[in-house]
């Protein structure tokens, strides 16, 4: 018998209620949403428009609102509820789930006792209370209530709030034994109030955490690590870097540590990016060589669903607007879109970080991005394939007449950039400003020749910066993997985006034909095929054909008999299983062949896989000189 079985729904709602702030504070909850959707339990229009947010902030927002929704409108159908969200494959991807699950079950939440009731409802019964029990008997109030009163209407005068005027409680009244009988209901959980249901901010955890790589288990002691990643893992009496750990966990492939050592499965590249572990300083082989932060961004505004709950969203998702639209020198957000790989129709990009426009000049093309822009001189803000620009520069590059205005030679959806800063889209910096863009030291300048973000993943952090082109990469997104050991040296670091370009004459100095590529050799393209990943990685913005979809996609396995998927290839590349070409190509169209057929009903998701086979087969032409038949 299912042990949901045993609680009662009142019970169950309860539960339910203390643990909405969890669940809305889960990481990518697409899945979640998913099994929702899939139950009934919220409306499509719900769903549809809670999976389109962006940012972090509105998506917690959102979802918390939706909780709150399916508390109000659908109480009956918290059993079902919490039966759709205990499936295995849920709890395997979320861990907030699992400890809500194991506190419900084993007991250490207290289902017999009861919340306290709202405090303004408990007054307003104890004050209608005291007026019928003095009103229509001839009987006058003590003094010392009426008292009472005067003193807290005096109160209320005094605020200038406009709110109502205080009444009399018997909570006031209340001896300090009786106010002790009224508690929340108590938890076994070393969390307290505020704290969240990760480990690692626990107090318990502050100077060590339990880790894991492969099989093998370890305890992390943040000083250590903080301090520049000197022995900081400790194995049964046994000291190790953070490297020889990952070589004992059997990852030594990976090199990259960062992704190979986990606590309660989360990375701890993603620790660190959060700021929840201090990682070890790098060695730079130069100015800006492993970039942070430099530019901070601020919470974007994104549109809200519809409804009943829909509508306060809204009316807050605007509030939000407004005041980003009003905020002199506002710092945007990074341009992603959903769908993998198509960016939305316009030249605005709005997404998780940044605001950017498409612009143009002359043949020149590019993307102006707001975070960057300070005046025509200052900043540079227009990226292009090849490198940073201040927008004079980008006018200079693209423009030969003699008399030239970058405000109108420089056009965004057809209209000059003068249209934007007349608008206050784009906000020129004052001459005497002192921000980082316009007094910059030189590591400010070397700074602004490489993205702030990973060109794979789009997360910033300790990045790797090519000396050849705007890119910058995590070591770990990068293929091949960026050993720590080529960091030292005072030698430049080339992307293989750049090799691959500088190389093609030589490597590839007649056309081919079809047949003729895939009977290569994969040892002797490795360069091509890694070049062919990035380019799907980098498309993938959602990252929906990254990880195996057996794990997370509910009857994925019992439709698709032979899954693939990008993370795979590159196991199977970097173990050299692939003999030839073809054997690698066939790995890759196997993804987007099973994208079609599980998602012959599900036409965005297969326009995903369409799309990214349709990017794949043009690359592979391009990059092995495939001659047209």
């Amino acid at each position: 018998m299912d042990p949901l079985d045993f609680v009662t729904d009142d019970q169950l709602l309860r539960f339910f209620r203390c643990s909405r702030t969890e669940m809305s504070c889960m990481e990518q909850p697409h899945i979640f949403l998913y099994q929702l959707r899939d139950h009934n339990l919220i409306p499509e229009e719900v769903y549809k428009k809670l999976i389109r947010k962006k940012s972090k902030e509105q998506r917690e927002k959102g979802l918390y609102d939706m909780l709150n929704w399916l508390e109000e409108k659908r109480p009956d159908c918290i059993k079902l509820f919490w039966r759709c969200v205990f499936k295995d494959h849920l709890l395997q991807q979320y861990p907030t789930l699992r400890l809500l699950r194991n506190s419900l079950l084993d007991g250490s939440f207290t289902l017999c006792e009861k919340l306290p009731e709202k405090m303004e409802k408990k007054v307003e019964e104890e004050v209608n209370g005291k007026k019928r029990k003095y009103s229509g008997e001839g009987e006058e109030e003590p003094k010392k209530k009426k008292t009472t009163v005067i003193r807290k209407r005096q109160t209320s005068k005094e605020n200038e709030s406009g709110e109502e005027e205080e009444q009399p409680s018997t909570s006031t009244q209340s001896t300090p034994s009786q106010k002790k009988k009224v508690q929340k209901p108590v938890f076994s959980s070393p969390l307290k109030k505020g704290e969240t249901a990760d480990i690692w901010t626990w107090p318990f955890y502050k100077t060590q955490l339990p880790v894991t790589c492969g099989d093998k288990k370890a305890t992390l002691y943040r000083d250590k690590l903080a301090r520049g990643g000197e022995d900081c893992i400790l194995v049964d009496d046994q000291w190790f870097t953070l490297a020889g750990f990952e070589e004992f966990g059997g990852k030594k492939s990976s090199k990259n540590w960062k992704t190979s050592i986990r606590c309660e499965g989360i990375t701890l590249a993603k620790l660190i990016q959060e700021g929840h572990l201090i990682s070890p300083s790098f060695k730079r082989r130069k100015v800006g060589k492993i970039k942070t932060e430099l530019f901070p961004s601020n919470k974007s505004a994104v549109s809200s669903t519809d409804s009943e709950y829909e509508s306060d969203q809204e009316e807050d998702d605007e509030e939000v607007e407004v005041e980003n639209e009003k905020e002199e020198g506002e710092r945007g957000e990074q341009s992603t879109s959903a769908g993998g790989g198509a960016s939305p129709g316009g030249s605005q990009v709005v997404g998780l970080r940044k605001i950017v426009f498409q612009v143009t000049c002359g043949v020149l093309s590019g993307m102006l991005h707001k975070d960057r822009f300070a005046s025509g001189t200052r900043g540079k803000s227009v990226r292009t394939e090849r490198s940073w620009m201040t927008p004079m520069e980008f006018l200079r590059g693209a423009s030969v007449m003699a008399e030239t205005s970058w405000k109108k030679d420089i056009l965004c959806d057809g209209n000059p950039l003068s249209v934007l800063i007349e608008n206050k889209v784009l906000i020129i910096h004052s001459v005497l400003c002192k921000c980082k863009l316009c007094n910059p030291t030189a590591e400010d300048l070397q700074e602004q020749v490489n993205d702030d973000d990973c060109f794979i993943c789009r997360i910033q952090g300790s990045l790797i910066c090519c000396d050849e082109c705007p890119r910058s990469f995590h070591q770990g997104c990068h293929l091949p993997n960026v050993d720590d050991a080529l960091l030292g040296n005072d030698r430049p670091w080339v992307c293989t985006f750049c090799i691959l370009r500088n190389t093609q004459s030589w490597r590839q100095p007649s056309k081919k034909s079809y047949q003729d590529v895939l009977n290569y050799r994969t040892s002797d393209r490795l360069l091509e095929c890694q070049y062919l990943l990035l380019c799907l990685y980098h498309t993938d913005e959602d990252q929906i054909f990254v990880k195996n979809p057996s794990i997370n996609v509910r009857n994925y396995s019992s439709m698709i008999k032979t899954p693939m998927w990008l993370d795979g290839v590159v196991e199977k590349l970097q173990n050299s299983q692939y003999q030839t070409v073809k054997a690698f190509v066939a790995d890759v169209l196997l993804i987007f062949t099973n994208c079609a057929a599980f998602n012959r009903d599900n036409s965005e998701f297969r326009e995903m896989g369409e799309r990214l086979a349709d990017l794949f087969e043009r690359e592979f032409r391009n990059t092995f000189s495939i001659q047209q038949q």
